[in-house]
């Protein structure tokens, strides 16, 4: 009886506790899943070519300047825009759409003309139809210049890169065509 007794009051606390160790419970913070697939193998790369208008004077803007500096501003030091520009598939305004970027930009040197540039390339067309790019990067004007790509969703989703950036045609205005040759990283 002894023995009976022993068994059932040793057994009784593994069958209480044990289940609790290993069942669900609510408002888990993390959790890892498993990954039949390594990172590397899933991951794609995609090179994009593309051409950005940005048009500050004329009948239809795509960018408006939202923030004048004082007068005695050096370069245009502190002047901000916010964008909706067209992407396009050549470098004339009349070629195919394929993205906006919208976003912000702002003349943040006082010693060379260089913008900050916080920018979104929403996609139109194809697979990309409805990915994101982001950028958010230190743009000198006039020189060939290479910004991060910070992320990206849909399609882009993890996104990680870098573009390159030419400026083709700058009018007195400062009315702009930019060539973009962006590479990605991916899954």
């Amino acid at each position: 009886m002894a023995s009976v007794f022993t068994s059932r009051t040793l057994l009784l606390p593994f069958f209480i506790l044990f289940p609790a160790l290993f069942s669900a419970t609510d408002g888990v913070f993390s959790e890892q899943l498993p990954v039949t697939i390594t990172r590397r193998q899933m991951e794609k790369t995609t090179r994009l070519h593309f051409y950005f208008h940005d048009i500050v004077e004329g009948k239809s803007p795509t960018a408006l300047q939202i923030i004048r500096p004082h007068n005695k501003s050096i370069n245009g030091f502190g002047q901000t825009f916010v964008a909706d520009d067209p992407l396009t598939e050549g470098p004339e305004l009349t070629s195919k759409l394929v993205g906006r970027a919208q976003g912000l930009y702002s003349m943040a040197s006082q010693h060379e003309p260089s913008l900050l540039m916080m920018m979104n390339f929403a996609f139109l067309e194809g697979i990309y139809n409805g990915s994101v790019l982001s950028i958010l990067a230190r743009n000198t004007i006039f020189n060939i210049r290479e910004m991060p790509v910070v992320g990206g969703t849909g399609v882009f989703r993890f996104a990680r890169g870098y573009a390159l950036a030419k400026t083709v045609k700058m009018d007195r205005s400062g009315n702009a065509v930019v060539e973009y040759n962006v590479t990605v990283v991916h899954f």
